[in-house]
């Protein structure tokens, strides 16, 4: 199964993403947890690119197409063989960011990003999406605290840009319902892994 972890800077989802990792395990299954952009050597050079606050010139078209292009080689190199093996592949953003950040955010248009990416990927879309939703100014002040976490390009982006990513992300929630699973974000940790394992439950059962 290729369960897909998004939501806005600061929503805490790559957290979840780790504790969810962490409780599948203690439960018994064979999991791996990765994160996009990057995953894989070539994936993470590109991410360094893309996350670098001098690159403050990049075209977001380019930019479009290298989050496709790191999405490509960490889907060849270590998405596919690891659903091949009958693992849970657990993966920190994915198409879905893309949608949101550059097709919402930067206005290139969710439907041609869309098209990039289904290119990109063969068409492979998660079985199950979570969605951590919650106030950007919110998630922002939350980066503010935490001193240990760098300043990447992204973060330089207005809070317009942030109220149209998290507005994109629940409008992709209304269009595919069966496999993107809002969660509110706002509540502590201990309560949105619990709705988060409790949603995964539920599709493994389906699954089965």
């Amino acid at each position: 199964m290729f369960i897909t972890f998004e939501g806005i800077d600061g929503s805490g989802k790559s957290t979840i993403a780790k504790l969810v990792d962490e409780k599948l395990k203690e439960m018994g299954f064979n999991t791996i947890l990765t994160r996009e952009p990057g995953g894989v050597k070539i994936a993470e050079d590109i991410r360094a690119i893309l996350l670098d606050k001098n690159n403050t010139n990049l075209d977001d078209h380019t930019e479009a197409l290298l989050f496709a292009a790191s999405r490509r080689q960490h889907l060849i190199e270590k998405i596919l063989p690891a659903l091949k093996e009958n693992k849970i592949v657990l993966c920190d953003r994915y198409i879905d960011s893309s949608l949101a950040y550059q097709g919402g955010g930067k206005h290139l248009g969710v439907d041609e990003v869309y098209k990039v990416n289904l290119f990109a990927t063969d068409n492979l879309l998660p079985d199950l999406t979570l969605l951590f939703d919650m106030d950007p100014e919110e998630g922002l002040k939350r980066i503010n605290k935490n001193k240990d976490r760098e300043v990447n390009r992204l973060d330089l982006e207005t809070s317009t840009f942030y109220n149209t990513t998290r507005q994109t992300f629940l409008d992709l929630a209304k269009k595919y319902p069966e496999r993107i699973k809002v969660i509110d974000a706002s509540k502590t940790i201990d309560e949105v892994l619990e709705d988060a394992i409790k949603i995964i439950k539920e599709k493994l059962n389906e699954s089965k």
